[in-house]
């Protein structure tokens, strides 16, 4: 996870650096702040991968002297496609059109997040499609 860690801190620090300029040779401030989120969008999970790294084993893909061999074995269970996330999306694109649209909107999209998350409960306990 160093190498992760050292890409996601290099990000940070060019983020870091742009937005101070910005606001040196701009004055704008909106800029600045998304340019500063954008560093700290870097350095949380930067630090924290850096953070982890020094605690665990190394990693095959962390040794620059690691053959192929060493990469392979199991790589875990990833779990199988579904409609669930889409369907979750669309409720909280529904509940955002709210401020536009009116209340119902929001009835209906918590309704709609509310099936997807009951979707997402059985078809994690069942193991298959639901």
């Amino acid at each position: 996870m160093r190498v992760e860690a050292i890409f996601l801190l290099v990000i940070s620090v060019f983020c870091g650096t742009v937005a101070v300029c910005y606001w040196m040779f701009s004055g704008e401030q909106s800029g600045t702040v998304m340019l500063a989120g954008g560093c700290l969008l870097g350095l949380l999970p930067g630090g924290y991968y850096l953070w982890w790294s020094r605690r665990m084993d190394r990693r095959a893909e962390d040794d620059p002297e690691a053959t192929l061999e060493d990469g392979a074995g199991v790589i875990g269970a990833f779990p199988s496609s579904s409609v669930w996330p889409f369907v979750l999306g669309v409720g909280f694109a529904l509940i955002a059109l709210a401020f536009v649209f009116g209340v119902w909107t929001a009835a209906v999209g918590l309704s709609v997040v509310f099936s997807a998350v009951i979707g997402v409960i059985l078809e994690s306990r069942r193991g298959g499609v639901v």
